[in-house]
């Protein structure tokens, strides 16, 4: 079922018994595609002004996983493989032309994976405030990032994150919590073929600079990029900053497809 919304079409697809909602800024013509996916907890509500500031410039698929965004809970457990894996029949069906595979948070976790289980084909990856720090790897640790970081967030933000973690409820979202904190994000995107930017608010308390480094230290080919002032949610704080650097990086990524 499709129907328009603001920020274009809409639709669900159910993949393996999975339940997502697509959001696409306009139809596919085989031309690039920016994929955006959201963090635990969260739905494309939090990323809707970086989906609008791309979509001025090329076509933008916003993605809702299942159990997340008012999304159907699977029964059984999902894990960040089988995610992925779900993720990648998703983008075959919606995206005929390459992706650059945009993830925020978690969400970094599952862009990583979903190009390591085969989604093709894929110009590049942009994980921002990516997680879990590999020196705070406990749900302690995350959870005093976060409660740090909505002290520099706009009482707005914190009411999109908020109200989407109670939509996501509880039980889902510690199922979820436990495959992130296991993730190891520094050790599996050293198996990326595929150019990484690294895309941090410089006052991120969750993704810190030192964390940062180290995890585009860690890929094959990838940089770091900081936005000034800004803090976990600098896609929603900064969305026309993170936006182009964005865009300029896909269109180097064109030219120089190694980085």
């Amino acid at each position: 079922m499709r129907h328009r919304a603001r920020l274009g079409t809409v639709r669900r697809l159910i993949v393996e018994g999975l339940h997502f909602r697509v959001i696409e800024s306009r139809p596919d013509d085989g031309g690039e595609t920016i994929v955006l996916i959201h963090g635990i907890g969260m739905s494309h509500r939090y990323l809707a002004r970086l989906h609008e500031a791309l979509a001025r410039s090329t076509r933008v698929v916003s993605l809702d996983l299942p159990g997340f965004g008012g999304l159907p809970k699977p029964s059984d457990d999902v894990d960040i493989v089988r995610m992925a894996r779900a993720v990648v029949r998703v983008l075959a069906g919606v995206c005929t032309g390459p992706v650059v595979i945009v993830g925020h948070s978690m969400g970094a976790q599952w862009a990583i994976e979903t190009v390591l289980q085969g989604a093709a084909p894929v110009t590049g990856v942009v994980v921002i405030g990516p997680v879990v720090d590999d020196a705070h790897r406990s749900l302690g640790a995350q959870a005093v990032g976060l409660a740090r970081d909505t002290l520099g967030e706009s009482l707005p933000t914190n009411w999109i994150v908020f109200s989407d973690y109670v939509r996501s409820g509880p039980r889902w979202y510690l199922r979820q919590v436990r495959h992130m904190l296991r993730y190891p994000t520094e050790d599996r995107v050293r198996h990326l073929d595929v150019p990484v930017l690294v895309l941090r608010g410089a006052k991120d308390p969750v993704a810190g600079p030192s964390w940062s480094r180290r995890l585009a230290a860690s890929a094959r080919s990838a940089q770091l990029v900081e936005i000034p002032g800004r803090h976990h949610v600098v896609q929603r704080s900064a969305p026309a900053d993170v936006a182009a650097v964005i865009l300029e990086q896909a269109a180097r990524w064109r030219t120089h497809p190694h980085g």
